[in-house]
């Protein structure tokens, strides 16, 4: 089924909202992973809700927090705002400190509603993705863009593989895991 005006209108939303982001450490707009992340939804089944929230999960967190939240809902409804709601792991500014911030988020993620999975494994998918190719690139100074550095990150991946498979979440999981062990492989090298 091909996806219709809200979907246009989200990917326009998305792409203002974000427009002068870019992606950690590489220079690379910030609307790409946006558009990545609904690309794996969408291929992995996804409805255009969750295509919609996939565009917008950083939109609270990263430009607006809870009013940006309530004008996503009041956009593209309570589906899409509680999937959005469900992927942002703080509103605070400054974020609260990482490690009790990525526990928590750990712990939700285990037992959300599968949307909410999906766009979230989805999201880790494609930041694993960049995270391996940029390892490869740069070697262990990526490390440095992390808050949770290479040991706080590589724990973070793992910690969000398991509570995945744990919700007995399917081939999008299992390919986050392939990844994640890839970069866990070339970071004991390093």
């Amino acid at each position: 089924m091909p996806y219709g005006e809200r979907f246009e209108s989200a990917l326009l939303y998305a792409a203002q909202l974000h427009r002068f982001q870019e992606r950690k450490g590489s220079g690379v707009p910030y609307v790409t992973h946006l558009l990545a992340v609904a690309s794996i939804v969408g291929e992995n089944g996804g409805t255009e809700d969750e295509v919609i929230a996939a565009l917008l999960h950083d939109a609270p967190e990263d430009a607006g927090g809870t009013d940006r939240l309530e004008d996503i809902r009041q956009r593209y409804g309570d589906a899409v705002a509680g999937i959005v709601e469900g992927c942002t792991d703080t509103y605070e500014d400054p974020k609260p400190p990482w490690r009790p911030r990525k526990e928590a988020y750990v712990a939700h993620v285990a037992g959300a509603p599968r949307p909410v999975r999906l766009v979230s494994a989805a999201d880790k998918l494609h930041n694993a993705r960049s995270i391996l190719a940029d390892l490869r690139a740069v070697g262990d100074g990526l490390w440095d863009r992390f808050t949770g550095g290479k040991e706080g990150t590589l724990w973070y991946y793992r910690a969000l593989v398991d509570a995945y498979t744990e919700a007995g979440d399917g081939p999008l999981v299992a390919e986050l895991d392939r990844v994640v062990g890839e970069i866990e492989a070339l970071a004991r090298r390093e």
